[in-house]
């Protein structure tokens, strides 16, 4: 049987709630390459799934975040663990995003900009959960 990693991601809408911030991956990144998706992390030790949302955005956006409900849940068998995100809607509550920041052992982003569904839709196709889950939520036949 193969270990679980917790994860989460989040969706932070704009004032006029018709596009959400989505951050471009590493071009060194293992899994997803230079990818738009939506901002992510892994749970800490003994870290619950809100706390983990409101580090990752501080440690890879520089903002803090209010977390407001659930999005959507979700696993994915990834060689050799199961990835288990939940993903949340987060609000920022002080800052302005700014990507990479300098906090060492994260995945640091190389742009972030406001968004739409379709620019999801590349990520979802090459495996991420995170986007996967966002488009479920919207369209149910993802």
């Amino acid at each position: 049987m193969k270990p679980t990693k917790h994860s989460v991601a989040f969706v932070i809408y704009n004032s006029n709630y018709d596009k959400f911030l989505i951050v471009q991956r590493p071009p060194d990144d293992d899994l997803l390459p230079n990818v738009w998706g939506l901002p992510a992390g892994s749970l800490n030790e003994g870290e619950i799934f809100e706390d983990a949302v409101i580090r990752a955005a501080m440690d890879k956006l520089g903002v803090k975040v209010e977390v407001i409900g659930l999005v959507g849940e979700g696993e994915l068998e990834r060689g050799q663990y199961i990835l288990h995100m939940k993903e949340f809607e987060a609000k920022i509550a002080n800052g302005t995003p700014s990507v990479p920041q300098n906090v060492s052992g994260v995945t640091q982003y190389s742009k972030w900009k406001w968004g739409m569904a379709n620019d999801l839709i590349e990520a979802a196709q090459k495996g991420s959960l995170c986007s996967r889950l966002y488009l479920k939520s919207i369209n149910k036949s993802w």
